[in-house]
């Protein structure tokens, strides 16, 4: 694992750097310039430590830099014949490159963010994995251009303006949508494609070689035991690569849930001594004595994280700006010292994202199995917009009866407002406070909303889709990647591996969710290898207890970034929406205030500690 960056007629400063990205390779750190192109490579040493120093060259003829890791390489050598003179997965890429180019990327399994130099073509490829686990980045202006894998990285490099009028739809969703960034001419590279980048003169082709919408689109008849079957084969092959892959020591993370608990357990056929770590918070549910049951049953050296939020005001600056944008996900911050009291024991570890957008694990898919909501009729819409206006708000974020506030505020929904409301609800309602609700970065999500709906997809299918490229892209992912490197901690994805990407988008619904039933196949799945008590625990994730943080320790923090003079909110939401919202004194469900407050919070961190005039 490790951070890349590059120019093309640009200087390229590792004093300038460092002091963002040495987090993503501590252990070494070296430049390539040839012609007017230029590559920088970090180092965090997993695999072939001795042979796998980078930039990576072949012959005088190719340079690599390469973030990630490749599962299948030693295969694809012996597959296609290839001879090199190291173990590393960056000289496999480089040997594939020569022999077959873009092409090569199918048959790759894992993660990566490359970028190959050809001296002779004078062209850079580009290309990111399927499901975008590894960031990059690019910015190109005028006859300039720059990428890294980190924000932070672009703007130590060129230091480009803010978009303006380019943050309505971050206070809709918490982020910014697939390849949005809030920097002029900068764009987040999407998962599965590459780009194809001429040096002398500069001209950049992008191409989309794995879309998950295609796989989607596929139906797979396999009868449900073949499924089951097919699932857990894969599984095994994924967990068995990606425990293996590393010449550093490898463990899991275990939570109560299936997810977590399918890896350990199969990871610890593979290993006599699979460390896993469980985590506990004050105030919170405590999954300690369920991922004890799987330790005890596999015989794991078990290590329960007791995590502390006492230094949280000091920290929360840090965690925020760490993502170089504005980043609503309140979950980050425990994901930020989870990650930091793992890398006290090791560098590698196993989770288990992927699975929930994969198999069906949201509730919130459930009633989406029954009706597609994305066509519902005119009818149908006013008749739940009349029900939502007499219905009281909910006090209780998870009550069946705040879940069917939520549905009948789904129904009442039409175009992209549909998906809004199905996700984060940050702002749903109160959306007519925005000064510019059209704005120009809302057209991308509506397009990919009207592509999804109008297609012949199930609803389900529909939501888990729009969810693979927002939810997961452009949140999880992110989130997962800067709270472990920012301890220089890699983590690995089994259910992200190629094979899930390719077989489960077509599974039959039922297979996903059966009646109430979430994630029903994993769950069948688990009974094989799982304490019966873990099977049926609902999903919950990290209970953060975001509106005691609000009105307490972070309180005056909060209100003075978003009343400050400087503030950026008051080009976005109308000002006595927000000090009406700081006052208390619009009437709204106390953790619908928490969360608007939240995100306004973290964009003006962002914004005030970097971007301020």
């Amino acid at each position: 694992m490790c951070g890349i960056a590059g120019t093309v007629n640009l200087p390229l400063s590792f004093e300038k750097l460092k002091p963002v990205m040495l987090h993503r390779g501590p252990d070494a750190q070296e430049t390539f310039t040839q012609d007017n192109v230029s590559f920088g490579h970090f180092r965090l040493s997993i695999l072939d430590i001795e042979g796998g120093a980078q930039p990576m060259h072949l012959n005088n003829e190719l340079t690599i830099i390469f973030n990630g890791q490749i599962y299948n390489h030693l295969s694809l050598r012996e597959q296609f014949g290839l001879q090199g003179n190291t173990r590393s997965d960056t000289e496999t890429l480089l040997l594939l490159y020569k022999k077959m180019g873009n092409a090569m990327l199918p048959y790759l399994d894992g993660m990566f963010a490359m970028a190959i130099f050809d001296h002779n073509r004078k062209t850079i490829f580009l290309a990111r994995d399927r499901a975008g686990k590894k960031p990059l980045y690019i910015y190109r202006h005028n006859n300039t251009l720059a990428f890294a894998s980190e924000l932070n990285g672009i703007k130590a490099i060129c230091n480009p303006g803010i978009r303006e009028g380019y943050f309505n739809l971050y206070t809709r969703l918490g982020v910014f949508y697939r390849t949005l960034t809030p920097y002029q001419h900068t764009e987040e590279l999407e998962a599965g494609t590459y780009c194809l980048i001429q040096t002398q003169p500069l001209s950049v082709e992008k191409f989309r070689w794995f879309n998950i919408h295609d796989q989607y689109l596929k139906k797979n008849n396999d009868t449900f035991d073949t499924a089951l079957h097919t699932v857990d084969n894969i599984l095994h092959e994924s967990v068995k690569s990606r425990l293996l892959s590393s010449d550093l020591e490898v463990g899991c993370f275990l939570s109560g849930g299936i997810d977590s608990g399918l890896v350990t357990s199969i990871a610890s056929g593979y290993t006599s001594s699979l460390k896993t770590f469980t985590v506990s918070f004050p105030d919170t549910y405590d999954e300690a004595p369920l991922a004890a049951l799987v330790a005890q049953r596999y015989g794991t050296q078990h290590t329960e994280l007791s995590i502390s939020f006492d230094h949280l005001k000091q920290d929360i600056e840090k965690i925020i700006l760490n993502y170089g944008e504005p980043f609503f996900d309140s979950s980050a911050i425990p994901s930020y010292y989870v990650s930091r009291e793992a890398k006290k024991h090791l560098t590698v570890i196993l989770n288990g994202d992927g699975a929930d957008e994969l198999f069906g694990g949201y509730r919130r898919y459930v009633p989406f199995s029954k009706f597609d909501f994305f066509k519902q009729g005119a009818a149908f819409r006013a008749m739940a917009r009349g029900l939502f206006s007499v219905l009281p708000h909910p006090h209780e974020k998870k009550s069946k009866y705040n879940f069917l506030y939520r549905l009948v505020q789904l129904a009442s929904k039409k175009n992209v407002d549909i998906y809004f409301a199905a996700g984060l609800d940050i702002l749903e309602g109160y959306e007519h406070h925005l000064i510019q609700p059209h704005s120009p970065d809302l057209e991308m999500i509506q397009q990919d909303f009207e592509k999804i709906a109008q297609s012949e997809m199930s609803g389900l299918k529909k939501i888990m889709n729009m969810d693979f490229d927002c939810n997961l892209f452009s949140d999880l992912l992110v989130k997962m990647d800067i709270a472990t490197m920012s301890h220089s901690l890699e983590g690995r994805s089994p259910f992200l591996c190629k094979y899930f990407l390719e077989y489960v988008p077509g599974m039959p619904d039922a297979y996903k969710i059966k009646g109430t039933t979430t994630k029903y196949l994993l769950r069948e799945l688990a009974k094989k290898y799982l304490p019966e008590t873990l099977i049926h625990q609902p999903k919950r994730g990290f209970e953060i207890p975001l509106k005691s943080w609000v009105n307490g320790v972070l309180k005056e923090m909060i209100h003075d970034y978003i009343l400050s003079p400087g503030a950026l909110n008051p080009s976005i939401l109308k000002k006595d929406f927000t000090q009406q919202l700081v006052d208390g004194r619009i009437r709204m469900p106390a953790e619908k205030r928490a969360k608007i407050l939240w995100m306004l919070f973290c964009m003006e961190v962002w914004y005030q500690k970097n971007h301020q005039a």
